[in-house]
């Protein structure tokens, strides 16, 4: 009788910490599948550790997690070498679960996962440790094992890294606004209202994964954009029907054809337009969708 109750609430424990173990992992991988392997494995080690000399359980499962994924980080870097064309992070459907969304709290968006990645792996934990989780740097610290000096000094390496990259954030209306009008620009084949809605700079990635054909290099400038995707969305065509969905706490457009998703749209916007374009058509990224 004991023992089945100290795996039920060992079971409980786990399941307490699961959204923001899933989220930790995420963010360090952009991967859905690789960051519920971290999670089973996070489980696992759980299961066979003597619990009892566990002072805090959401400590212990947190640094087990975060030490998991940095070490799937580093491998996951040198399979992106050779994947074909643009990687994008796999997109989650935010709207279809509140409790994963309010446990992600920020850091979500799928052009900052895409930023994320181009920081070392410690840079990335700590800055998603930090901003998406609120933990203070002594804690950070502990987690992976450095000093505090140390933790802050990776905190303010990754944001001034990320802030070379990034632009001022516009308001969620302004950003459901630009992406309307952005489709409807797309489906109406107005290339001079669709570079209206695109900063001077834009960048548009596609993520075919190898199996589905995308532009192998992102396609840069407002001109050129503007044509990719006006011309993209003259191949879809009237084969697909086009709804709007949210994604990683943003709203989306997901192409579907005979009931299968078959693309993600979704935009990073600034305060001089429309800056990147990040275009999921990977089956194995859409799957959930």
């Amino acid at each position: 009788m004991l023992d089945h109750e100290a795996s039920t609430d060992a079971v409980r424990a786990f399941d307490a910490v699961r959204p923001r173990l899933f989220g930790i992992a995420y963010r360090m991988l952009g991967s859905v599948h690789d960051a519920e392997d971290i999670v089973q494995d996070t489980w696992l080690r759980w299961q066979q550790t003597d619990r009892s000399a566990v002072r805090d359980v959401t400590a212990f499962l947190v640094t087990t997690t975060t030490r998991l994924a940095l070490n799937a980080a580093t491998s996951a870097r040198a399979r992106r070498e050779s994947y074909v064309g643009s990687w994008l992070p796999e997109p989650i459907q935010t709207s279809a679960d509140p409790a994963i969304r309010a446990e992600q709290g920020e850091a979500l968006g799928l052009a900052l996962l895409l930023l994320l990645q181009r920081l070392n792996p410690i840079e990335r934990a700590v800055y998603v440790l930090r901003e998406a989780f609120d933990y203070p740097f002594r804690q950070i610290a502990e987690v992976l094992d450095i000093t505090e000096a140390y933790a802050r000094q990776l905190g303010r390496r990754a944001r001034a890294h990320l802030a070379e990259e990034r632009h001022a954030p516009v308001a969620p209306a302004d950003h459901g606004r630009l992406l309307h009008s952005f489709l409807a620009a797309a489906r109406s084949g107005d290339l001079g209202q669709l570079e209206d809605l695109l900063a001077e700079d834009v960048v548009s990635y596609a993520d075919g994964g190898g199996t589905v054909s995308a532009a192998r290099v992102p396609v840069t400038g407002r001109t050129k954009v503007a044509r990719y995707l006006v011309g993209l969305a003259a191949k879809f065509g009237a084969q697909v029907s086009l709804d709007f969905t949210e994604a990683n706490g943003q709203e989306a457009v997901l192409a579907r054809r005979a009931g299968s998703a078959v693309a993600l749209c979704t935009i990073d916007a600034s305060p001089d337009g429309i800056a990147r374009v990040l275009i999921v058509l990977n089956p194995t990224k859409l799957a959930r969708f």
